[in-house]
């Protein structure tokens, strides 16, 4: 608006620039408050006014002019009322999201026996706290149960069934005697909540405190054990297994296997959004390569190093929910 005036009083009302004050009131609409934007619109007015009566516009020109100006500084206030309501409504969207995510993604315990725990979790969405991504330590006198799972599909229908694999989940996992029981409950309950060919990939384990580890693989990623001399292996089922939701496949369900810790020795769960991260050549994350991260003597710092690491090899937003989950027997007790 400076500029046009100092140009307008330069050229005269040959130059016909009295209209692109609008401008001002234009651009005030998209990032400024209602004062703001008014207090620009009442400038822009009185510079059409006096810039007009100073070229003589007035009869004429100058009145379309300044009605221009007018309409385009009342479309901005209205622009801005209406704005402010959506980040308001927004802004509300968002807390009830983060009670959700308390909710449903509940803190996990930072230690379980002799396990330290960690856990990371990255929406896929920018603006979401929660996605179809789950996880769950519950702590019993004999040890800790752990769930991780992804639920097939996006939005709330996938939040709305991880809520109810959760829920069966922590009710089963601290009464049920094995962790073949706990995934019998966790089917009953998606199969009075899925319809069609819906499925949660998931995986189980419990960690006992004679260091024994059971897992059960419902279709998802293998846990990455890092020993603690350095050693990477990947804890492969001896059978594959349908996902949850799917028992109709194959009714025995996945067959439990165990392996063994060690202090120093670390396992972390994770979602396919990890492992199938891709690069702008359409590599995938290579996590094997990348688990040396997991070194830091800090679970949280180890997570928050491999997250950016993740970021960095896709460059730019993840195209899935990322959740990992970091279990380290600990050295001392």
């Amino acid at each position: 608006m400076g500029l046009l005036t100092v140009v307008e009083l330069s050229a005269g009302p040959r130059a016909g620039l009295l209209p692109l004050l609008s401008l001002g009131p234009a651009f005030a609409g998209l990032v400024g408050g209602l004062r703001r934007t008014a207090a620009i619109g009442v400038l822009a007015v009185a510079l059409c006014v006096l810039l007009g009566a100073y070229d003589g516009l007035f009869p004429g020109r100058g009145f379309l002019a300044l009605a221009c100006v007018a309409g385009v500084g009342a479309a901005g206030l209205a622009a801005t009322a209406l704005r402010q309501r959506r980040e308001a409504e927004l802004a509300s969207v968002r807390s009830v999201a983060e009670v959700a995510q308390r909710v449903l993604l509940r803190p996990v315990p930072r230690r379980a026996g002799h396990l330290r725990v960690a856990v990371s979790y990255t929406s896929a969405a920018a603006e979401a706290r929660i996605g179809g991504d789950l996880y769950e330590v519950v702590t019993s006198p004999g040890g800790a149960r752990v769930i991780v799972g992804d639920v097939q599909g996006k939005g709330l229908e996938a939040v709305e069934t991880a809520a109810v694999v959760l829920g069966a989940f922590r009710e089963a996992a601290p009464d049920e005697p094995d962790l073949s029981s706990v995934s019998a409950r966790l089917e009953r309950a998606l199969n009075r909540h899925l319809s069609g060919e819906e499925f949660v990939t998931a995986v189980l384990a419990e960690i006992r405190e004679d260091r024994t580890v059971t897992l059960l693989n419902y279709g998802h990623p293998a846990p990455l054990v890092l020993r603690a001399g350095g050693t990477v292996t990947f804890a492969e089922p001896p059978e594959p297994a349908p996902p949850l939701g799917l028992a109709g496949i194959a009714p025995k369900g996945p067959v439990p296997f165990q392996l063994a810790l060690y202090p120093g020795d670390q396992v972390l769960l994770y979602t396919d959004g990890v492992c199938e991260a891709r690069d702008r050549s359409q590599g995938f994350y290579p996590l094997r390569d990348r688990a040396f991260l997991l070194d830091n003597p800090d679970p949280d710092a180890a997570l928050e190093a491999l997250g950016k690491d993740l970021q960095k090899h896709v460059e730019g937003p993840l195209g899935d929910d990322a959740a990992m989950l970091l279990l380290r027997y600990r050295q001392h007790d």
